[in-house]
């Protein structure tokens, strides 16, 4: 049975550059210019579209001069899981003690902390 293209009506274009950022994008480019077999141009092009924590994760040289003591950097750093409804990614320790703020979503941790933590009014 042949595999055939289907298409998700749900994808946004949030969606697309999420993913794209969340896993990269790269092109290569080999684009020659002859004339009656004779070569007068040829262009080599390579180009990455990352965010710089999964360039970093695949390696991608970053800049020079990129200032790696800033505090956007030092966040990007910090370890991160993925939210197991919605499938972003969030700091681990706030998914874990906190829940994820893009859908909502509360660990068991948190529960059981908010649980402790909420007060009880004592029947009348």
């Amino acid at each position: 049975m042949p595999l055939q293209a289907t298409r998700d009506g749900g994808t946004t274009l949030v969606d697309l550059v999420d993913r794209i950022l969340d896993k990269g994008l790269v092109i290569n480019a080999d684009i020659c210019v002859s004339v009656a077999g004779v070569e007068l141009l040829g262009i080599k092009i390579r180009a990455a579209l990352a965010s710089f924590e999964t360039a970093a994760r695949y390696g991608l040289e970053f800049p020079s001069g990129t200032n790696y003591e800033k505090a956007a950097w030092k966040d990007a750093e910090v370890g991160k899981e993925i939210c197991p409804q919605c499938s972003k990614k969030v700091a681990a320790e706030e998914l874990l003690n906190e829940g994820c703020p893009w859908c909502g979503w509360i660990s068991a941790r948190a529960k059981r902390t908010k649980g402790r933590l909420a007060p009880t009014i004592p029947a009348e």
